[in-house]
């Protein structure tokens, strides 16, 4: 068999040879695309913030914001406020914004039952929404009219009596004291009387022509005379020494009318508690009560003077410092179908909780506002009138004072 050629050479099997080893065997593209994308995005923002695209623009005439150098007013807006889009467009960085609500002059009065109720129940309803009402007019009748109407009645009848006791005790003692008149002058006749015969029988006496016991009875019946007088002058002084009024007895019998008049006086404050009357001149708003019912804890209706409506605007105490009386003011809402006008007519002196974004307190924990009044102007207050508690926007235009100035 002839040998295969090349056999006196070393076997060779045509095996792939390795690839000699390489130092970066750990790099992959996608590490420099995870590198590249961090650098693109910083590069458009820097580029987006010096050239400010009007998307961008808009952005920060919204909130207020100034890119680079940070903002005098850092809350420009609430998160919770959502500005109306034609509010929005006429929006100026000098601008405050916050939330309102639409209240009557003086806020809402809630109409409580009279003190001292106890456990009466409503027993009318005088008044429908919507009615206008004078101060001090019944609005509602409770339960306990009856009651009180019978002490009244009770009091009345005992004043009565006390009147009648007094006239009594005044004429009896007007008669007392023409009795005592006339036992005096009855007394001073019989000292004369006594005086004269004692003269008399002392002249027969001494002529010898009475007796000795004659005299002496006559001297006896003198000095009874005269006594008797003295004692008639006494009991006279009893009536005549002070007027009618300042006699003991009339004094006494007048306090007892002046208790009894009292005692009449409180009867008829007590039958105002049957009756329950409006605190203020306004409008009924609501009636939270029906016949039957007990007074309920909220009160038995609310009323408020819609003749002159007013807006409380909450704003936020970073912006506070801008805001200044007088300065006009543009509130908006969808329910009211156009804009109201005013001016700001008086600024709290405390910071306290928001409270017209959620009735949650852990929400506006950290909200700190104060509150603003509004004061509307007659044609925004005419249309406000029917809208109380109606939440809004405002704005308050901070930059109408600077450019009235100038």
């Amino acid at each position: 068999m002839p040998k295969p050629e090349h056999s006196d050479l070393p076997l060779d099997l045509d095996l792939p040879q390795a690839p000699p080893p390489r130092r970066w065997s750990w790099f992959r593209p996608q590490y420099l695309l995870v590198l590249l994308i961090p650098v693109f995005m910083f590069s458009g923002a820097v580029i987006g913030m010096y050239y400010q695209p009007p998307g961008l623009q808009k952005f920060y005439a919204l909130t207020g914001l100034q890119p680079g150098a940070g903002s005098d007013n850092p809350i420009a807006l609430p998160p919770e406020i959502k500005v109306p889009q034609e509010m929005a467009e006429t929006l100026l960085p000098s601008d405050v914004v916050g939330l309102a609500r639409i209240i009557p002059k003086g806020d809402v009065a809630v109409v409580a039952a009279p003190f001292g109720a106890g456990d009466a129940r409503v027993a009318e309803i005088l008044v429908a929404i919507g009615d206008q009402v004078e101060r001090g007019a019944v609005l509602a009748r409770l339960d306990n009219r009856e009651a009180l109407e019978g002490a009244v009645l009770q009091a009345e009848a005992n004043t009565a009596v006390r009147q009648a006791t007094l006239m009594q005790t005044r004429s009896a003692i007007e008669a007392s004291r023409a009795e005592a008149e006339a036992a005096l002058a009855q007394a001073r006749a019989s000292a004369d009387e006594a005086a004269t015969s004692l003269e008399r029988t002392e002249a027969l006496s001494s002529r010898g022509v009475s007796t000795s016991a004659a005299l002496d009875a006559a001297r006896s019946r003198a000095v009874e005379a005269a006594q008797s007088v003295a004692r008639a002058e006494a009991t006279l002084a009893r009536y005549s020494a002070v007027a009618l009024d300042d006699q003991p007895d009339v004094v006494v019998a007048a306090r007892n009318l002046a208790a009894a008049k009292a005692e009449l006086a409180r009867a008829r404050m007590d039958l105002g508690r049957a009756e329950v009357r409006a605190p203020i001149k306004g409008t009924i708003l609501d009636i939270h009560a029906t016949p039957g019912q007990r007074p309920p804890a909220e009160g038995i209706m609310e009323m408020g003077d819609t003749e002159r409506m007013m807006a409380e605007v909450e704003i936020w105490q970073d912006r506070i410092g801008a805001v200044a009386p007088g300065q006009p003011v543009e509130l908006t809402a969808v329910a009211l179908g156009r804009n109201l006008r005013g001016n700001v007519e008086s600024i709290g002196l405390t910071v306290g909780r928001q409270g017209l974004i959620s009735d949650d307190a852990a929400a506006n924990s950290d909200a700190r506002v104060i509150r603003v009044l509004v004061a509307l102007d007659p044609a925004s207050s005419a249309i406000a009138a029917r809208f109380t508690n109606l939440e809004t926007v405002a704005r308050i235009d901070t930059g109408a004072s600077a450019r009235g100035a100038q």
